[in-house]
């Protein structure tokens, strides 16, 4: 059922596998020409504006922007109890291993009187996008407002699209994740202008300094669009999980992992890349007789058939890890003897998963960490979501005049060697000149 590229007796530069190894992605160019025109509108007439697109792409138009405290609440009164409990658990991991990654001030001197630190600030405000369409995300609530909140974030906004079976609000289920975490503002717009809504504002609603959360392709684009005006974490692609296994690994647990990710969307990647030939028989075929069972089959075949997914046979454990690193996955199982140490060499991927009872699943919800990682390769230079994506962090310089006196002449000769004179002057100003 899945495709199968053979590198057994060959030895691919890391170009070579940026070319071949199964991938998919989209073009966000190619949206950018339909998005334009909505942040744009939005740009101009704000909430009014995005109202009326999500009327005219979705066919759905919320009373308000901002969902009603009245709703919220008998969202998270309605909500099942054994959801309320789940949730409430996810939070707790997911917050306990977040304050962990908060980080504290430092100051160094660096030479007697010269002090020099580093100050962690908050972002004032920001947007969190909760994605809709074909499921359900609350678990997407937890990894972008916990992270927010435990940085210290001055206040949040979440945005999740209007739905028509819903009064035309968000799911509920996603109302209640926000009113368990206490999160009072909440739009019902989605989409680029739900983004561009957040970017801009308008007289009423107040704009954002920062956009996080995954969404499709125009959600994407418009984050594009929109960030020479606030940042944005990253341009999300489609989901993708990597499976570094090896002859131990047990094909039925593989295969759902894979099946498990593919259900996401069509064009979500589910990569094995083993040395095992026989493994690689045995996971096509659990993959092909289990994937046709579960709710979403037709979306999972198309996901697993698609270009974006395969098998990956090498000749060794060692290039399997060389494979892995060069697909730089969102999430990376390690199935292996020794999964730990086979897992530590790993230096490119969102998320490492260890082990056959660390499977990918855990992570999107209630393992701690969190789900909003980079794709399309992008790990091979970005993290995922944490609290440090909130904070930002300022350089503080305080010299007195011992110290600055110390250092004028090297201030002085690089900035002569670069020729911008006036820099030197300033600095020998203060000790030349008696008005100072």
């Amino acid at each position: 059922m899945l495709s199968r590229l053979d590198l057994r007796g060959k030895t691919p530069s890391t170009a070579e596998l940026r070319r071949i190894l199964p991938r998919g992605g989209v073009d966000i160019d190619h949206v950018l020409p339909a998005v334009t025109p909505v942040v744009e509108a939005v740009r101009d007439r704000g909430a009014a504006a995005a109202l009326e697109y999500g009327e005219s792409f979705d066919h759905v138009r919320p009373a308000s922007v901002r969902v009603p405290a009245s709703v919220i609440a008998e969202a998270t009164e309605n909500l099942d109890p054994t959801i309320t409990a789940a949730l409430t658990e996810a939070i707790s991991r997911v917050r306990a291993f977040h304050a962990s990654q908060m980080p504290t001030d430092a100051t160094l001197e660096i030479a007697p009187g010269g002090l020099v630190g580093e100050r962690w600030i908050p972002v004032n405000r920001v947007g969190l996008y909760v994605p809709g369409g074909k499921a359900v995300y609350p678990s997407s609530v937890i990894m972008n407002v916990v992270p927010a909140q435990e940085a210290g974030v001055g206040s949040l906004v979440v945005c999740s699209p209007p739905q028509a079976d819903c009064g035309g609000w968000p799911h509920p289920t996603v109302l209640a994740a926000c009113s368990l975490l206490g999160v009072e503002e909440i739009w019902a717009v989605g989409g680029g202008q739900a983004i561009a809504l957040m970017a801009y504002g308008d007289d009423e609603l107040e704009p954002v300094d920062l956009i996080t959360g995954p969404g499709n392709i125009f959600v994407t684009a418009a984050k594009r669009l929109c960030r020479s005006v606030v940042g944005i974490d990253a341009e999300a692609g489609p989901t993708e999980i990597a499976v570094l296994a090896d002859c131990t690994a047990n094909p039925v647990a593989v295969a759902y992992d894979l099946i498990s990710q593919a259900e996401h969307d069509p064009m979500a990647a589910s990569v094995l890349i083993t040395d095992s030939a026989e493994l690689a028989d045995a996971v096509d075929r659990e993959v092909a007789e289990r994937y046709q069972v579960t709710l979403n089959h037709d979306r999972v075949n198309e996901a697993l058939t698609g270009v974006q997914s395969g098998i990956i046979l090498t000749d060794t454990l060692d290039e399997s890890v060389r494979v892995a690193d060069a697909y730089a996955a969102e999430h990376l199982e390690v199935q292996t003897e020794d999964a730990e140490g086979v897992a530590a060499r790993i230096t490119n991927a969102g998320a490492i998963f260890i082990g056959p009872y660390s499977p990918v699943p855990l992570g999107d919800y209630a393992a701690g960490s969190n789900h909003v990682l980079p794709t399309s390769g992008t790990a091979r230079h970005s993290s995922g979501l944490s609290t440090h994506t909130f904070l930002k962090h300022v350089d503080v310089i305080n010299y007195d005049r011992t110290a600055l006196k110390e250092v004028a002449g090297t201030v002085v000769t690089l900035a002569d060697a670069e020729r911008l004179p006036a820099h030197g002057e300033a600095v020998k100003a203060r000790f030349e000149n008696p008005e100072i």
